[in-house]
């Protein structure tokens, strides 16, 4: 195109070295692509069992020797398997206990070796734990003479509580009751006093949220990781800033008061987290639209407990309903590609 005014030629000659600049500088200033730090990698221990890997064959087995299995689902270079193994494996004081009452095989949920599960199910380690419906890693099943699971404990569990796991299973005291009713019975090791926080509201009727998600802290008198949570989680301004996002209620988990759920039914906090099976504390249930979405039911460190608020507090999981995982892994590529680094074990 022809211009004769010279004003417009200059504007032209001003853009065109704009734009020459800019790219100039990104291509001699291009971001540097973030990191993903904090892996660690577990080292099991030596008495873990070698396996042929025919579970009802090992559940068979433990079952004769008055033994329950353990099956300890971890990930290469999860954090929290890696502090599992190190706390409640290989430094805890029941470490003689477990190795008297469990045998234990460790099974690697992105594995490929062949797993024979019962009669009708032989797969690799990763469609296991597919099957098997595995979240979050750990994961750890233990399973009767039967080859049946009597108790499933998703993510971490402190010494204390994982303690409490080894000795419901043990005992059998699954045969009458949840592992939430065995920890009740037994004597406060800790009287836990319920911190406050400035986004907790006090709310009977669960339905009154607004148009916002809903976001249930459980705690109770025995919690051994919730001073953990406020002093840590719960001050960070990201974690708060996510927080605003939703109604964020905190229930005495072991409450008689009456309370409506999400879904209208009259009920109690204890019942409610019996109803949800929730015996990790403090446990965290999302809801949406009256619906359970999401729950941080073991420990997590700053990235993956802020991710999952995020997960339901901004909806994503409308975008990414099938798991948690596919928003985070799309979470994870756009902050290394901004040039920021993400760290999985702080």
């Amino acid at each position: 195109m022809y211009m004769r005014n010279p004003m417009q030629k200059l504007m032209v000659l001003f853009i065109w070295l704009t734009l020459l600049l800019s790219q100039t500088l990104v291509l001699a200033n291009p971001v540097t692509k973030g990191k993903v730090t904090g892996g660690q990698i577990s080292i099991h221990p030596e008495w873990f069992k070698e396996s042929f890997l025919d579970i009802a064959e090992d559940a068979g087995q433990a079952g004769a020797a008055d033994k329950h299995l353990i099956l300890f689902m971890h990930l290469n270079g999860c954090p929290y398997c890696y502090r599992m193994i190190e706390d409640n494996f290989k430094n805890a004081p029941y470490t003689d206990f477990i190795k008297e009452h469990f045998d234990v095989i460790a099974i690697n949920i992105k594995g490929d070796r062949e797993i024979a599960f019962d009669a009708e199910t032989s797969v690799s380690e990763k469609e296991l734990a597919g099957l098997l419906k595995v979240r979050y890693t750990p994961t750890v099943l233990f399973l009767n003479g039967d080859n049946q699971t009597v108790l499933r404990l998703n993510g971490y569990r402190s010494v204390r509580d994982f303690r409490y796991a080894l000795e419901y299973v043990q005992q059998k005291a699954y045969l009458h009751g949840s592992l939430s009713q065995y920890i009740e019975s037994r004597p406060p090791e800790k009287q836990y006093r319920f911190r406050p926080h400035p986004q907790l509201r006090q709310l009977s009727d669960l339905r009154a949220t607004g148009d916002k998600p809903l976001a249930i802290l459980f705690e109770d008198s025995n919690c051994d990781l919730c001073e953990e949570l406020h002093d840590g989680h719960l001050q960070r301004p990201s974690v708060r800033a996510v927080l605003e996002l939703f109604t964020f209620v905190r229930l005495d988990a072991r409450s008689t008061d009456p309370i409506i759920d999400p879904q209208g039914n009259k009920t109690t906090p204890r019942a409610f987290a019996e109803q949800l099976g929730l015996s990790y504390r403090p446990g965290i249930v999302l809801f949406d639209k009256g619906r359970e979405v999401s729950r941080i039911d073991g420990l997590l460190y700053s990235y993956h407990f802020e991710e999952t608020l995020r997960y339901v507090g901004e909806r994503h999981y409308e975008k990414y309903p099938k798991s948690f995982y596919q928003y985070l892994n799309v979470r994870t590529e756009q902050l290394l590609n901004e040039g920021k680094d993400v760290d999985l074990s702080k």
